[in-house]
């Protein structure tokens, strides 16, 4: 019953626990976006809180149906003793275990939990490589914003962009001699691509589960090595109806504390 228990919400809070544990020290943004740090540190704490309540009621009170057996004789006019199985027989109480079903439920629950826990506890909190980017590249680029960043774009109004904006518009512009000539500075990781490399940073929507890599072509010489962060500072130019950054200056850099874009 103890094991059960642990497996299940002793295991549950351990979870929790690490979240709020990640939240404290800054590092939850290397799971899950931003925007959705507020609901998974309240459901944390929510669950931290159910797990005290339930480690508070003693073991076996859930199988506690609440019936009161009283005294068994007080009752009953033993006179006449009925029949088992008769017309006045007492109604019987069975008591349903968890079955076999549940223990196989709860104890892969709980093995699953503990692989989850174990993981955070003994891998330090780590992004994702440059590998991992250049597998989710599916050839196509991914667009990450709607119309409107296009035509911010067109405006000027580009502060804001980071490389997965960037991406979107060098991949979707209609007119690409719009953009000829203007001055770009962005921080990515360093990929393969055609003459010179891509600089590519992955994006994530809600969690790192479904982070998806933006990349921008960047005409360079000296190619730095993969995945290597890079500072870029260049100007983009139409090369045959295709936008890249060239004339570009290359700085190496370290992983920055916020490695993905949202």
């Amino acid at each position: 019953m103890l094991g059960m228990r642990l497996l299940g919400v002793g295991l549950a809070a351990a979870i929790a626990a690490v979240t709020l544990a990640l939240a404290v020290r800054g590092q939850l943004g290397l799971y899950i976006n931003p925007e959705s740090s507020w609901f998974a540190v309240s459901m944390a704490v929510v669950l931290l809180i159910g797990a005290v309540a339930s480690f508070a009621l003693p073991l076996g009170a859930e199988e506690d149906h609440g019936h009161d057996h009283g005294d068994a004789h007080g009752d009953h006019d033993h006179g006449d003793a009925p029949v088992a199985g008769g017309p006045h027989a007492p109604a019987q109480t069975v008591h349903v275990g968890p079955g076999l079903a549940g223990t196989v439920a709860t104890v892969t629950g709980g093995v699953i939990a503990t692989g989850i826990v174990g993981a955070i506890l003994l891998v330090p909190p780590a992004t994702l490589s440059a590998e991992i980017a250049m597998a989710r590249d599916t050839g196509t680029p991914p667009l990450f914003q709607g119309a409107d960043t296009i035509d911010l774009a067109v405006t000027g109004d580009t502060a804001s962009f980071g490389v997965g904006e960037w991406a979107s518009v060098f991949a979707t512009a209609t007119n690409p001699e719009a953009f000829d000539g203007d001055e770009i500075v962005l921080t990515g990781f360093v990929t393969p691509g055609d003459d010179g490399f891509d600089l590519t940073r992955l994006v994530v929507t809600h969690c790192v589960i479904d982070a998806q890599p933006a990349a921008i072509p960047v005409a360079a010489a000296d190619v730095p090595e993969t995945g290597q962060w890079v500072t870029v500072s260049g100007t983009i130019r139409d090369v045959d109806g295709h936008l890249q950054i060239a004339d570009a200056e290359v700085e190496a850099i370290d992983e920055p504390a916020d490695p993905y874009e949202y």
